[in-house]
């Protein structure tokens, strides 16, 4: 923080040492990474002493086990660079298991859908769903059907907040949300009809 202060659980963030900070956050961002690892090894960077099982059930979670089931090694195949032999909706779904296993009480997606197709996006959503159950979520989007359902939204405009609510409470009172929701509609239409 600039000016001010940040708390987490009554605790000032720049009195926290970062080895604690960074045990209560998760960060899952659009630009996924993978190590040139096994699938288990990059998912135990999450959580080093995760048994099979426990990383097993976050893949569940996450709507990844049964692709990583169809792959020849399954959770001990060998990524290649970056993961770059899974579709971006797959490196994902990984991405967000780890999430899964982390199970920090603080999650961060910042654009977490951003470059998913529509059929990936869904899996995507359900994942997330599965991750932010009994979080403290901040999402950052401009896909709005992402964040229609979150208690709070923040409406921001040249790096201020200009409005706050939730989705029904914003279109109401917000002319920014509203067009942005209505562009985000109409975006949604024509990739269907395509």
């Amino acid at each position: 923080a600039n000016s001010g202060h940040i708390y987490i659980g009554g605790a000032d963030l720049s009195e926290m040492p970062l080895n604690q900070n960074m045990e209560l956050v998760t960060y899952v961002s659009q630009e996924n990474f993978l190590f040139r690892k096994s699938i288990l090894e990059n998912m135990r960077y999450a959580k080093p002493d995760a048994t099979s099982e426990e990383v097993e059930n976050a893949c569940k979670k996450a709507s990844c086990h049964d692709f990583i089931m169809s792959l020849p090694d399954g959770y001990n195949t060998v990524l290649g660079d970056a993961g770059d032999a899974l579709s971006g909706g797959e490196r994902q779904r990984i991405t967000i298991a780890r999430a899964l296993l982390k199970d920090s009480p603080i999650v961060l997606l910042d654009e977490a859908t951003a470059y998913s197709d529509p059929d990936n996006e869904a899996e995507i959503q359900k994942s997330i769903n599965e991750l932010i159950k009994s979080k403290t979520v901040i999402m950052i989007a401009h896909r709005l059907s992402t964040i229609k359902e979150a208690d709070i939204i923040l409406v921001m405009k040249a790096g201020r907040i200009i409005e706050q609510g939730n989705h029904e409470e914003l279109l109401s009172k917000s002319p920014v949300y509203k067009e942005l929701w209505n562009a985000h509609i109409g975006n949604s239409e024509e990739e269907e009809a395509m």
